[in-house]
């Protein structure tokens, strides 16, 4: 017998441009806000309470339109500061309910969920319809044309599986490089995708090169700087953008400002690093790692050279030059953080404001692997990766391995297993606490090097990462595919799934799981409600949840299920009929009605 579900009827308001005309004003500019609220929710007057000048100030909601299952109110507020903070309040006989960006409340709320509108430049429009490829340089792909062994290396067969945990970790190689990835890129075109995420590719003492050796040019173990304009290039005329990865937290020991500072306590270098007699190298290491010298953002020259000067490493490679369309940040939450030291936000806003001087449509996104919401208050980071309101809660709703612990949080347990409703809770929870164009310029994924792969999380279960991969690319922000996951690479835990690409014998691909990814990247990428459209839940359970994605241009729902299901799903009081099956299970009219007998997805074009 199938559940009817009922439809969550409550007045909605959410960031996007349905909802609000200008998401990026300028102070002193008027803005439109929009309300919409079902016919079945009863209330007498509505009010929107904005702060001005940090002072509350309350304007009455006015009827802008009505249809046949809800009205449209609307506000028009003026912009007075940086930050526009605002919720909505319902009033009726027997009714008080306040609706922020966590949802509805009947009881008084604090100003931490409240909707914000932030008045500085816009994100770069093109993040809104990119798929990302993140590559693991050493793992990719290997031309044979560079004969470069480091001496800290341990040759590894091209299709030889990682070592465990061992002192081999961080140190095996098995020399991909960008001239593999330059031959791959018929490849990645034909995936779909439109943007390469590189984890760092600058000379260092490892594998991951999170340590690096130095910031002023690209490793010649993956070809140099020749290698990577050429990339560049060719990659620009199919109109994939590359986004690099610095270490704006620490360098490597091997980096030669840790030898000149060594070397003469007079050098400008020596302010760039902390420094302790008690340890026994003598400076301070991040997580006390004597190979990952920790930055001194006291050091005004430090500032200058990481960001600030013409020729800093932060200008340098997003110039026309050099043409990266932007950075991710590395460990961003603990960048100008140690002990009574807290230089973070400048530091942070610091890296902002010399992007958008040498190129404003540039694209900076942090790793914040404990999340911290003033960090994307639109003044720093314009995203973050995506674990918090993402990937740990997706994993832990869809979890089948119950070995793989933590979920990315350094939590000595296993992760749990939640329902749906704790599911968007905890992206609620995110999602709240944040600009709405912070969410959109966060970027989304299932997994990354860092963690296992998703596949292994599912315990090989196809069906269920078909799922998770359609939810990802439905979901608002940016998705990020993990190189091979698109062909069921596996992987317990961050080295073991930095596993390379068998280019040679492709006979253990999953083809059909690739087939069905690059299906979804063609509609992420080509439908406006996935691209500018909002996010309003319609139907959350335990085994499965629905959403509409809504523009003024489209509106899609999307259903995901994590287990077997026999849903029947009423959209009519939403005023919608199903148009037409974009991908999954083939429903038509108003009624969503199908049983499954695994994971399944739905995405659906809608019609009034």
């Amino acid at each position: 017998m199938k559940k009817k579900i009922g439809i969550i009827g409550q007045p909605h308001h959410d960031g996007s441009g349905l909802y609000v005309s200008n998401i990026a004003p300028a102070l002193g500019e008027k803005i439109e806000l929009k309300v919409r609220v079902p016919h079945a929710y009863q209330f007498a007057q509505g009010f929107v309470r904005v702060y001005e000048d940090a002072e509350p100030r309350v304007y009455p909601l006015k009827k802008l339109k009505s249809g046949e299952s809800e009205d449209w109110y609307h506000v028009t507020l003026k912009v007075y500061n940086v930050h526009t903070i605002y919720r909505f309040v319902f009033i009726g006989e027997g009714k008080y309910e306040w609706l922020n960006a966590h949802g509805l409340f009947d009881h008084d709320v604090h100003s931490n969920s409240d909707f914000q509108i932030v008045a500085t430049p816009g994100n770069p429009e093109w993040i809104n319809s990119s798929v990302f490829y993140q590559i693991f340089p050493d793992r990719f792909a290997r031309s044979g044309k560079i004969d470069i062994t480091p001496d800290w290396a341990y040759p590894r067969d091209w299709n030889e599986l990682p070592r465990g945990r061992s002192k081999y970790t961080g140190q095996e190689f098995y020399g991909g490089d960008l001239i593999g990835v330059e031959e791959k890129l018929d490849y990645i075109e034909g995936l779909g995708v439109n943007g390469i995420y590189f984890t760092p590719i600058f000379p260092s003492r490892s594998n991951h090169r999170y340590d690096a050796t130095s910031f002023d040019e690209v490793d010649p173990i993956l070809g140099g700087d020749k290698a990577f304009l050429s990339l560049i290039k060719n990659a620009k005329k199919r109109q994939i953008r590359i986004l690099g990865d610095l270490t704006s937290n620490h360098c490597g020991k091997g980096h030669n400002w840790l030898t000149k500072a060594k070397k003469d306590r007079k050098s400008r270098e020596r302010s760039f690093f902390y420094w302790d007699k008690k340890i026994k190298w003598g400076y301070v290491g991040w997580f006390g790692l004597e190979s990952l010298p920790k930055f001194n953002y006291s050091s005004q020259s430090l500032r200058q050279v990481m960001y600030g000067a013409k020729n800093s490493i932060v200008k340098k490679w997003i110039s026309p030059k050099f043409g990266m369309a932007g950075w991710r940040i590395d460990v961003g939450n603990m960048t100008g953080v140690q002990e009574g030291d807290n230089f973070h936000d400048e530091v942070m806003q610091g890296i902002r404001n010399a992007m958008h001087e040498v190129n404003p449509d540039t694209w900076l996104v942090a790793e914040n692997g404990d999340f911290k919401a003033s960090d994307l208050n639109g003044l720093g980071w314009q995203g973050a990766m995506n674990y918090q309101g993402f990937m740990r809660p997706l994993w832990n709703w869809m979890n089948r391995n119950p070995e793989i612990t933590g979920g990315f949080q350094g939590l000595p347990f296993s992760m749990p297993k939640i329902t749906g409703g704790q599911l968007v809770a905890s992206m609620k929870e995110f999602n709240s606490s944040i600009p709405w164009r912070s969410l959109t310029g966060s970027m989304l994924l299932l997994d990354s090097h860092d963690t296992a792969r998703m596949r292994t999380v599912l315990l090989g279960d196809k069906q269920a990462h078909i799922a998770a991969m359609t939810l990802m690319m439905t979901y608002p922000g940016v998705p990020s595919i993990f190189a091979g996951d698109e062909i069921g690479l596996e992987g317990s835990w961050g080295e073991d799934a930095r596993r390379t690409i068998n280019w040679e014998d492709t006979s253990k691909w999953d083809h059909d799981f690739f087939s069905e990814v690059k299906e979804l990247v063609a509609i992420r990428r080509s439908h406006d409600a996935l691209i500018n459209g909002g996010l309003r839940w319609v139907a959350v359970e335990d085994d499965f949840i629905a959403f509409l994605r809504e523009s003024e241009k489209e509106s899609v729902l999307v259903l995901i299920s994590r287990a077997p299901i026999s849903v029947s799903l009423d959209i009519s009081n939403l005023g919608y009929t199903v148009d037409k099956t974009l991908y999954g299970q083939e429903v038509k009219g108003a009624k969503i009605s199908f049983n499954s007998r695994s994971a399944t997805q739905g995405v659906w074009l809608l019609k009034k």
